[in-house]
């Protein structure tokens, strides 16, 4: 499983008649592949829950999300799983099927939301985004690396 979380001042995500944002906060993009478990959820769960990269006083990176009242705009992405190693298209074999992907995400839309406000992109939707990324600053959380 992978997230790739970037810390945001806004997220606007739009989706045909949907709509939704976000202030300060993270954006997540969350993949999931063919051979995930609770395992790997757990371990993705947990360190978006305990990212420290918002800045204290001192400039260091030492806060987490919930200590700058900040919230998740969250967004099932399949492509973190494309694979370009052989092609030059990518091979989307490693993603998890639909059904495999919707229970995580899902999943991970309750848990955080116990924690954090939380927005939703659309599953499977073609969403327009629209992000101002701080720093610019992204981690990539690999349950397998």
């Amino acid at each position: 499983m992978r997230a790739l979380v970037q810390r945001v001042d806004f997220a606007k995500l739009v989706c045909e008649d949907y709509k939704t944002e976000i202030g300060l906060g993270y954006i997540v993009f969350l993949g999931i592949k063919t051979t995930d478990t609770d395992k790997d959820y757990d371990f993705i769960l947990r360190k978006i829950l305990n990212l420290r990269i918002f800045q204290d006083k001192d400039g260091k990176m030492n806060k987490n999300l919930k200590q700058v009242n900040g919230s998740i705009l969250l967004v099932s992405q399949f492509t973190l799983y494309g694979d370009v190693k052989n092609n030059n298209r990518p091979s989307f074999t490693l993603s998890a099927p639909k059904e495999l992907a919707l229970h995580y995400y899902e999943k991970m839309i309750v848990d955080l939301r116990v924690h954090f406000p939380v927005e939703t992109g659309v599953f499977g939707g073609h969403m327009h985004i629209t992000y101002l990324n701080d720093g610019p600053l992204s981690i990539l959380i690999d349950s397998e690396a």
